[in-house]
């Protein structure tokens, strides 16, 4: 075959696809499990990838698929259990008032949009975005701590009293000194793919909002499906979200949950319909911003691009690309069809069983991925994380975790 051109092959076609299911499939599992990421999934895949019969461009494809599919799954537990991946963190309250007003079957289809719509505008996106970065980076990164300080700052003082200020300011710097001298920590769990984020996030973000549903009436009955947002407010919010999301794909040490707290900087009082359709566009957005940056730059900015580089996987930027699309269509779907049971199931649980039960598993997931010390974080995080609802702040100033120590 003349190399100018370019062929299909069936069996590599079927091939393909079949890896990018098996992505799609570990990406459902560990985007409806509370306290799972695709990052853990990523990291077991490179351990084994030597073992499988495959070229490493498809196990690459199956790593990217689960990802993208996680962006988009990762809010259905966060919305109905309260147990939030890291990236949909700051939307854990918002969404969870959308859930109590009988809206979050809107919710869901409100973060399956804004992902979906990350996907669009992404991919068009990047190739000047990645063009501008490469320019600018070096100013950017120079700067880095100055800008991270005035998100931290501005999360703090757009709390809308006094009361509420304080309470955020003492959640972040708290938050914020737990995850400077936490962060770097390593974990000894039975388990391979664990890091100090996992106790940290499940602490912070989702043991309390358990703890708390523990006096509540649990999940209330849902109403009807319709997205209630007009069309042009939902795009607009989605391309802040993506462009948020460009800040996790070409900055080190910039994650998906801190840009999700940048893109509530821009979009502030909203509501809690724009909070799902940002950080659902953040998460997803980072999924081809940084594939963009990997091949780009050279430099894998998510773990799920670390797991992919270790696999030595070529930078064959149509399959991969095409992976992701696949895994965006699909996932879509899957929000949808399986969001909807998954509250309706939720809804139909004894609160109190519910809450304790899936406290439980946290416990064992932490200990299991973390070890002892995990544990420890865990219980201090939880700690931590029970102090905005007593200020009535919003708990993304929680976001410190991550925030303080990049900024010092």
């Amino acid at each position: 075959m003349d190399p100018g051109t370019v062929g299909v092959a069936p069996a590599t076609t079927v091939t393909a696809l079949a890896f990018v299911l098996g992505g799609i499939s570990l990406g459902t599992v560990s985007g409806l499990v509370p306290g799972l990421h695709a990052n853990n999934f990523a990291l077991v895949l490179a351990s084994i990838a030597p073992a499988v019969p495959a070229e490493p461009l498809y196990v690459g494809a199956a790593m990217l698929a689960a990802g993208v599919t996680h962006t988009f799954l990762d809010i259905v537990p966060a919305l109905a259990l309260g147990v939030p991946d890291p990236a949909m963190a700051p939307t854990a309250l918002p969404g969870h008032q959308l859930v109590l007003e009988g809206r979050g079957h809107e919710a869901l289809r409100l973060s399956a949009l804004g992902s979906a719509l990350a996907v669009g505008f992404a991919v068009p996106l990047a190739v000047p975005i990645t063009l501008g970065m490469e320019q600018l980076y070096p100013t950017i990164a120079a700067n880095l701590s100055v800008v991270l300080g005035i998100v931290a700052l501005l999360l703090v003082v757009t709390e809308q009293t006094l009361l509420a200020r304080l309470g955020g300011a003492l959640s972040l710097c708290l938050s914020g000194a737990l995850g400077v001298f936490t962060l770097d920590i390593p974990v000894d769990g039975v388990l391979p793919a664990g890091d100090m984020l996992v106790p940290l996030f499940a602490g912070l973000f989702g043991a309390p909002i358990l703890i708390e549903a523990l006096g509540g009436e649990g999940v209330p009955p849902q109403a009807d499906t319709r997205v209630t947002a007009s069309r042009r407010f939902v795009f607009g919010i989605g391309l802040a979200g993506t462009l948020c999301g460009a800040l996790v794909g070409y900055l080190p040490g910039i994650s998906a949950a801190i840009a999700a707290g940048a893109a509530m900087v821009v979009v502030p009082h909203r509501g809690p319909r724009a909070f799902v359709v940002a950080t659902s566009g953040v998460s997803t957005a980072n999924s081809v911003f940084a594939l963009f940056a990997l091949v780009a730059l050279g430099s894998p900015r998510t773990g799920v691009l670390v797991a992919v580089e270790n696999t030595g996987v070529p930078h064959n930027l149509p399959i991969l690309l095409g992976s992701v699309a696949i895994a965006a269509a699909v996932a879509f779907v899957l929000v949808l069809v399986v969001g909807d049971r998954y509250l309706e199931l939720v809804g139909s649980v004894d609160n109190v069983r519910l809450s304790v039960g899936v406290l439980g598993f946290l416990c064992v997931l932490v200990a299991a991925l973390t070890g002892v010390v995990g544990l420890a974080v865990f219980g201090v995080a939880t700690a931590v994380g029970l102090i905005p609802a007593r200020f009535g702040s919003r708990r993304m100033t929680l976001m410190g975790v991550l925030l303080i120590p990049l900024v010092v």
